[in-house]
């Protein structure tokens, strides 16, 4: 059974084209991986069959009664609501049928035989679909989910307006899995996932019944969650059948096989070509020559795809510092409340540590604290006097800079070609340099802030998630820039398959807190 079809859409923003004659069927129980580099519209395509955005062109038919979940990179939150209240929406639709049950009862005291026939009758189907929709139960389903997903660590009771924006995201994928919708739409659902949280969301979805459709640059875990991959490239969209690493094997084979169709066709071309241009002017062969001209007018040309452009990333090396770059005596994390016990850290000079531990426990609030930005509970950090930063943060807000006027304002004495090159260098495409930074794809924006970074002369890099958003190319480049920078290294990561061949040290968060891991 097809849930949703898409049909030869095709869609841009200008002069760039986004998608071009995509067509697009899920079916029943399907478990579909889109994939694709940074900017290439995975998230367009996503917002195009959500209907918040109408493509240029084309047709998109759901089926009948069709219930959907979308969790997008932008999605928000309503203020003055505690978590709870948030997960609880989920079940609004039962939650009004208790209302309306408990409001018949009231009614019942004050009615007639046949109006109390009529309220029995309703109350007893209420009754049936609050007992098989397991309502009685759903705090405990509730906490089930949030404590998969780690938002028992935060609290329940917590209202989201003090929540970051990791933390609203892992409360929007809870809320979203507790609808149990007909199709899931998942753009980016690991990014501030932990480890443990990870393998919680793999094992729902590798046992989820309905279809889903999943964004993510985490191969690990979209080779164990899919069976279907669709591959946007070029404006094109391509059908495999399989897991990603299955889907790697075909599209490498797939491309070679058009590499030797093209160079075998460009022979012919020029054998032809050549033919016309010997024999044209010849009367005894120019009938030879005009066949040959036909056919090559006939020929449909095989054209290779565009190659977009790799990422090359490189960490400039400032002067040497001291023995010791950070050194924290009785440091304690924390806003209201300590969230460690007092710690005694020492960072020394080309140590690459990588900072591990479930969410919430304040591994961005280490990060910050260590730097200075926010102040601790208690305790003091000292930082050598010659140490330059170079600082990632995790969230970043989206201004109207384009990516060019982005680098423009932190280093005004560079030229136009230059600040172009910078950019270019790290993936970026001259339609991405000249674009807005809050149009740019998460992976885009990410690759500017790191672009930035590299322009300027470090011997500390602190970097907060620096994988979130970026494509499989990228983040490949990124640890071999990290890998190779000879300076010293600050890194927290979800994703150990990252962080595992570059650190020389790991911090565990686990072992200091004071809250129950």
């Amino acid at each position: 059974m097809s849930i949703l079809d898409v049909e030869n859409v095709t869609h841009g923003f200008g002069a760039r084209r986004i998608l071009e004659d995509a067509s697009f069927r899920l079916l029943k129980g399907e478990h579909v991986g889109l994939v694709g580099a940074n900017g290439e519209g995975k998230s367009t395509f996503l917002n195009i069959i959500t209907g918040k955005l109408s493509p240029d062109e084309g047709k998109i038919s759901w089926c009948k009664r069709i219930t959907t979940g979308y969790l997008d990179q932008s999605s928000t939150l309503t203020k003055g609501k505690t978590i709870r209240d948030i997960l609880r929406e989920a079940f609004q639709h039962l939650y009004d049928l208790e209302q309306e049950m408990l409001s018949a009862y009231d009614r019942m005291s004050d009615c007639s035989d046949e109006e109390m026939s009529v309220f029995m009758e309703d109350v007893g189907e209420i009754q049936e679909i609050l007992d098989y929709s397991g309502f009685y139960i759903l705090d405990s389903k509730i906490e089930e989910y949030a404590n998969g997903l780690g938002l028992g660590e935060i609290g329940l009771d917590r209202d989201v307006d003090e929540l970051s924006g990791g933390q609203r995201a892992k409360v929007l994928l809870t809320k979203l899995l507790l609808e149990n919708p007909m199709i899931l739409i998942l753009d980016e659902p690991t990014n501030f996932l932990d480890e443990n949280h990870i393998a919680w969301l793999k094992n729902f979805l590798q046992n989820y019944d309905n279809a889903f459709i999943l964004v993510s640059h985490d191969v690990d875990f979209l080779n164990d969650v899919v069976n279907v991959i669709y591959h946007v490239e070029n404006a094109v969209l391509t059908r495999y059948t399989g897991n990603y690493h299955q889907f790697m094997e075909m599209h490498e084979l797939k491309k070679h096989q058009v590499e030797q169709a093209y160079e075998k066709q460009q022979k012919e071309i020029a054998h032809l070509e050549d033919f016309v241009a010997r024999n044209k002017a010849r009367a005894a062969t120019s009938n030879m020559a005009k066949s040959r001209q036909k056919k090559l007018d006939k020929m449909d040309v095989i054209e290779l795809a565009r190659e977009k452009p790799k990422p090359s990333f490189h960490f400039k090396l400032a002067r040497t510092p001291g023995k010791q770059v950070i050194i924290a005596n009785n440091l304690v994390l924390g806003y209201t409340e300590p969230l460690t016990k007092p710690l005694n850290l020492s960072l020394e000079r080309n140590q690459k540590v990588a900072i591990r531990g479930v969410n919430g426990l304040g591994k961005s609030t280490l990060l910050k604290t260590l730097l200075g930005v926010i102040p601790s509970v208690m305790g003091e950090t000292e930082l050598d006097p010659f140490v330059e930063i170079g600082y990632y943060e995790q969230e970043q807000a989206a201004s109207d800079n384009t990516a060019l006027q982005e680098i423009w304002n932190e280093y005004p004495g560079m030229t136009n070609g230059e600040v172009r090159a910078a950019l270019a260098k790290c993936g970026l495409t001259t339609e991405h340099i000249t674009s807005q930074m809050k149009v740019l794809s998460g992976g885009e924006s990410a690759k500017v802030r790191l672009c930035k970074l590299m322009l300027r002369e470090v011997n500390l890099l602190v970097l907060d998630e620096p994988t979130n958003h970026l494509d499989v190319d990228a983040k490949a480049e990124l640890k071999k820039a990290i890998s190779e920078f000879k300076g010293t290294v600050l890194l927290v990561s979800h994703e150990p398959e990252f962080y595992q061949d570059v650190a020389t040290d790991i911090w565990d968060l686990e072992q200091w807190t004071t809250k129950v891991v």
